[in-house]
C-alpha cells in the first residue's frame, strides 16, 4: 500500500509477501534453514558458551552498549542464521549487569552453574509441556524426585509435596493463594489479616493483593533488634485484631531476609501459628538453601513445622532464571485451589498418570524447569553442593572481617546468611554527606564494571550491602572489591 495506511507487516516491504502454499502442500520447518546452517550455528554458541563460562577477573560486572541497533524485529526477508546468532551473542545479550560474576554482589546474585545451562538446553530441545504427567512422564518423574528430596530436606512428613514455578515471587503467589483458600471462607475474606514486617520481600504483598486482599489486611509486625519478626509483638496483633472482629489466617517468615539475611525466629512463629490456627508461610528464597549445608541447616530450625515454603534455585542452587519451587506440608492443598477441568484437557489428564502439575498451579502451559537442577544435582553430588553453599557463608564473614579493619567504615549488619552490610561514615563527615558518598562509591563502581554492590536503607541511612553466595568469588575478590570502595569513597568525600 502506497498510501501509508497499511499494516505495520506491510509498511516498508520490499517486495509483495510470498504467495500462500498450495493446498497440501507444507512450508517446511519452524526455522527456515538447512542442517548445516544449524550445525554451524549450534557450534558458534558452544564456543560462545564456553568462553562466557570461563571468563576471568577482568571481564566487567557491568557494561552499557553506546548503542543497541539489532534491526527490526520482524526482518521482511529471513537473515542468515549466523548472522542474527552473532547479533544476539555480540549485540544484545552481554549488556547490563552479569549477575554470575565473580565480583557481583548486589541484589541477591545468579552464579548459574554452566551445568545448569545444559539442562536447561536440553530440556528446550525436547520442549516438553509440563502440565500433566502424560504429557511428559520422563520430565515428571524429575520434577516429582526433586520436590520429595526438597520436602524432605526441609523436614516436611510424607503427605507434603509442591511444584516448580518461575521464582520466589510465584512461589509466594501459590503458597498464599492455598492459605487463603484452606483458612479462609468467601465470606471471611473481606476482614482477613495477614502478617508481614517491613524486612519482608516486597513480592509478598504484591502477592497477597494480587490474591484478593487490602492493603489494610496486610498488617506490618515490628521487628527486633536484630531485624526479626518480633513474636511478642505478632501475638498482640493478632489478639486485637480478633478483638476488633478481624479474621487473622496467616502469618509470613523471612528465612533470610534480602536487606540483611535475618532469620525469623521460626520455631517461636510456628507455635504461636500453631496456638492460633493460623497458616505459616517461609519466605525462604535464597536461604532455604542453607538445609542443604550440614554445617548451616541449623540455623532455620523450625522451617519444619511451616505450612508453606517459597525457595529459588536461581540463586543458591546456581540455576539460571527462572527456577523456583513452592513446597507444601500438605499435597491435597494445592488442588482445591488451581485445578482445572476442560474437555480439551481430558486427553492430557489420563487417569493413572500423575501428579498433573497444572492442577498445582497457577500455570497450564508450564516448561521443564527441574530438569536444569537435576542435572546439575547429578553432576555436583551433596558433598560438592553443601560446600558451594558453605562457601558463600565462609566469604560474608571475611567481608565483615576486612570491613572491620578499615578505617572510616561503620558496620551495620554482620555477616549472616552470606549478607553483610556497612557504610562508609568516618569522623566529621555528616549522615547525610555520607548518605551521598555510599551511593556515588557503589555506582562509580557499577559504571567502571569493576563489581556491583548493592545499596539499601538500614537505620534511616543508606548502607552498602554485599551478598556473597558465588561460588567462584575468591578472597582475593572480596579484599579488591573493597579496596576500590574504599579509595573512590574517600576520593568522593574529599572531592565533596
Amino acid at each position: 500500500m502506497g498510501d501509508g495506511s497499511g499494516t505495520p507487516f506491510e509498511k516498508g516491504s520490499a517486495s509483495p509477501p510470498p504467495a500462500p502454499p498450495r493446498t497440501g502442500e507444507g512450508v517446511g520447518s519452524a526455522a527456515p534453514t538447512d542442517d548445516g546452517d544449524l550445525a554451524a550455528a549450534l557450534a558458534r554458541l558452544t564456543s560462545h558458551a564456553l568462553g562466557h563460562a570461563a571468563r576471568g577477573p577482568d571481564a566487567p560486572a557491568f557494561s552499557r552498549a553506546e548503542t543497541l541497533d539489532l534491526g527490526p524485529a520482524l526482518p521482511d526477508r529471513g537473515r542468515p542464521l549466523g548472522e542474527a546468532l552473532d547479533a544476539l551473542l555480540a549485540g544484545a545479550l552481554p549488556y547490563g549487569m552479569d549477575t554470575g560474576h565473580r565480583r557481583f554482589f548486589a541484589f541477591i546474585p545468579a552464579p548459574a552453574s554452566p551445568v545448569s545451562w545444559l539442562g536447561e538446553l536440553a530440556a528446550q530441545i525436547h520442549n516438553p509441556h509440563l502440565g500433566s504427567a502424560l504429557q511428559s512422564e520422563g520430565a515428571t518423574a524429575i520434577e516429582r524426585g526433586l520436590i520429595r528430596l526438597l520436602c524432605d530436606a526441609a523436614g516436611f512428613p510424607d503427605a507434603s509435596g509442591g511444584l516448580f514455578v518461575s521464582g520466589g515471587s510465584m512461589a509466594n503467589l501459590t503458597a498464599l493463594v492455598a492459605a487463603r483458600d484452606s483458612r479462609l471462607t468467601d465470606e471471611e475474606r473481606g476482614r482477613a489479616v495477614a502478617y508481614v514486617t517491613s524486612e519482608t520481600h516486597s513480592s509478598v504483598a504484591k502477592s497477597l493483593r494480587i490474591a484478593g486482599f487490602l492493603s489494610r489486611q496486610i498488617r506490618v509486625v515490628p521487628t527486633d533488634a536484630g531485624r526479626r519478626l518480633d513474636v511478642a509483638a505478632l501475638a498482640g496483633a493478632v489478639a486485637d485484631d480478633r478483638a476488633a472482629g478481624q479474621k487473622p489466617f496467616a502469618v509470613v517468615a523471612s528465612a533470610g531476609t534480602t536487606n540483611t539475611g535475618a532469620i525469623d525466629p521460626l520455631a517461636e512463629i510456628a507455635a504461636l501459628c500453631a496456638r492460633e490456627a493460623l497458616w505459616m508461610h517461609v519466605d525462604g528464597a535464597f536461604g532455604a538453601s542453607a538445609l542443604l549445608s550440614p554445617a548451616h541447616r541449623g540455623l532455620l530450625a523450625g522451617i519444619e513445622r511451616a505450612d508453606s515454603i517459597a525457595w529459588d534455585a536461581h540463586k543458591w542452587l546456581f540455576q539460571t532464571y527462572g527456577c523456583g519451587m513452592t513446597l507444601v506440608r500438605d499435597a491435597a492443598v494445592l488442588a482445591p485451589s488451581f485445578a482445572l477441568a476442560s474437555d480439551y484437557l481430558r486427553d492430557g489428564a489420563a487417569e493413572g498418570a500423575e501428579p498433573n502439575y497444572w492442577d498445582l498451579g497457577p500455570e497450564l502451559t508450564r516448561p521443564a524447569r527441574a530438569v536444569r537442577l537435576w542435572l546439575t544435582f547429578q553432576a555436583m553430588g551433596r558433598e560438592g553442593l553443601g560446600a558451594a553453599i558453605a562457601h558463600g557463608f565462609a566469604l560474608a564473614e571475611t567481608a565483615e572481617r576486612l570491613v572491620r579493619a578499615m578505617d572510616g567504615w561503620r558496620l551495620v549488619s554482620p555477616a549472616q546468611m552470606a549478607i553483610t552490610a556497612f557504610r562508609y561514615a568516618p569522623e566529621g563527615l555528616a549522615p547525610e554527606a555520607a548518605d551521598a558518598v555510599n551511593a556515588s562509591a557503589a555506582r562509580r563502581l557499577m559504571d567502571e564494571g569493576f563489581a556491583v554492590v548493592g545499596t539499601t536503607r538500614l537505620d534511616g541511612r543508606l548502607t552498602i550491602r554485599m551478598c556473597t553466595i558465588n561460588p567462584a568469588t575468591s578472597e582475593d575478590d572480596l579484599k579488591a572489591t573493597l579496596e576500590r570502595l574504599d579509595g573512590v569513597a574517600q576520593e568522593i568525600a574529599a572531592s565533596g
